[in-house]
């Protein structure tokens, strides 16, 4: 017979909840590596987009588009509950949270280190993130 299943999460940072063999959802909440303070890197995936929702709290996209030079220019956007956010495979981006956020993610299940890139960030474009929180 079958039922319902439900997850949930109230740990730091984002474990995957439910797989199957073709998507993936998570729950994201707070950690410190997603606060203002503690940003130090940008990823994208390279294979596949990813998608968060807004459940609690407060929380920037903060992308950055790479320039011929190498350079990424970077922008953000501040999500609003219950809207569906997707970021495009191969654009740089991370999440800064503030403590109490909540969001679901969702990619492909096959999104992993393998297909993926994490670039550590200057102090300059620190800043510049900052700048745009």
């Amino acid at each position: 017979m079958a039922e319902i299943l439900n997850y949930e999460f109230s740990g730091e940072g984002m474990h995957r909840v439910y797989e199957n063999e073709k998507w993936t959802v998570g729950i994201k909440n707070w950690k410190p590596a997603n606060d203002i303070t503690g940003i130090a890197n940008v990823e994208r995936h390279n294979t596949t987009d990813e998608m968060f929702v807004l459940v609690e709290g407060r929380c920037t996209l903060v992308y950055g588009n790479e320039k011929d030079s190498g350079e990424l220019q970077f922008d953000a956007v501040h999500m609003e509950k219950g809207k569906l956010y997707v970021i495009p495979r191969s654009l740089w981006h991370n999440t800064i949270t503030e403590k109490d956020t909540k969001m679901f993610l969702i990619e492909d299940s096959n999104c992993s280190g393998e297909n993926s890139d994490v670039r550590d960030l200057s102090q300059e474009e620190i800043e510049a993130i900052k700048a745009l929180v």
